[in-house]
């Protein structure tokens, strides 16, 4: 027992939850407890998996190694900082954070801490992008599609996810794949989108052209009716097209015969175990004298990040420029979800 890594979760909502829950289900930790700052959310999941729950993060802190930290995003530096300046190793959920402020500081923090940090991009675990990796070198053009339904009301606060443009809440996921698969900077890129029910971004179209010639294009919408997560790949002589959702896809492939096609139907496996289980085994490893870092480092999160966060500028400049004005619908959202 002394051996496991001791892990807290810190917010154990829609996401939190299942890091409690799959934590208490991998052989390597041990959960020493779960805190959230709304008490009856913590004492709920507390009872469904068996779990103690804190009342006080810090005390919680002392007892843990590490901690998942899974709070709305524009509260992701301020719940991280102080558990990675305490030394303990962190997975924060994506994104890194809503400011590259916080962002620079966290990774930093666990530069300084020698600790092990990670973000939570776990499209990186999906098994589509094991496949995809393997054939990432000669990538051209990229295409994405991000649709989700737009998530329901929660009391007292914003919906979740949408208290930050649709570019930190989706599209950087496949921000971050994109930059995954091609190895070179961004040249240049276009970037267009509007609010339709939130006070931020609800839908985006971005273009990305890389120094290398490569291009991404990529849609994210939270109000959508029909839930999509599609990612294609055009290379030299290689067309790859991968459902998500459904685990499954092609493969189109030249010879000399003309094109070859191949049906691939990906394994099933829980990307977000894997994902906990890949922080765990950094940590140990670590612990045993080999420094190791998961999969997403902070510093992938916050490359991730600063491109979220140019996109999301440079809309917000292409709205001004032709007068488009959302400030009605900005109004209309904080007066409904302050209401609840």
């Amino acid at each position: 027992m002394g051996d496991l890594v001791r892990v807290g979760v810190i917010g154990v909502g829609a996401l939190g939850r299942h890091h409690a829950r799959l934590y208490a289900q991998n052989p390597s930790c041990r959960v020493v407890g779960i805190y959230d700052t709304v008490p009856a959310a913590a004492e709920a999941v507390g009872k469904e998996f068996n779990l103690p729950v804190w009342t006080d993060w810090e005390k919680l802190a002392a007892e843990c190694d590490a901690f998942s930290v899974a709070v709305p995003a524009t509260f992701h530096g301020a719940a991280t900082l102080p558990l990675l300046e305490m030394g303990k190793h962190v997975l924060v959920e994506k994104p890194i954070a809503s400011s590259l402020a916080d962002a620079e500081a966290m990774v930093a923090a666990a530069e300084k801490n020698n600790v092990v940090f990670g973000v939570g991009h776990v499209e990186r675990f999906n098994p589509a992008m094991d496949f995809f990796e393997k054939y990432a070198a000669r990538t051209r053009f990229i295409e994405a599609h991000r649709l989700a339904l737009y998530p329901p009301p929660r009391p007292g606060s914003y919906r979740r996810g949408t208290e930050v443009s649709v570019v930190l809440d989706l599209m950087i996921h496949d921000i971050d794949l994109v930059l995954t698969m091609v190895d070179s900077e961004v040249e240049r890129f276009d970037a267009v989108g509007i609010p339709v029910l939130s006070s931020s971004e609800d839908i985006v179209n971005v273009r990305l052209k890389f120094k290398n010639g490569s291009v991404a294009n990529m849609t994210a919408s939270r109000v959508s009716q029909e839930p999509m997560r599609r990612f294609r790949v055009f290379q030299e002589d290689c067309y790859l097209s991968m459902d998500y959702a459904k685990h499954t896809g092609v493969v189109l492939k030249r010879n000399r015969l003309g094109l070859a096609r191949k049906d691939v139907s990906l394994d099933e496996k829980n990307a977000l175990a894997d994902e906990l289980d890949n922080f765990l085994q950094a940590i140990i490893a670590t612990r045993n004298g080999v420094p190791t870092q998961p999969r997403v480092t902070g510093a992938a999160g916050l490359k991730a990040l600063k491109l979220a966060i140019a996109i999301v500028d440079e809309i917000h400049r292409y709205n001004e420029h032709y007068g488009f004005n959302f400030a009605a619908c900005q109004a209309h959202e904080f007066a409904k979800h302050t209401d609840l």
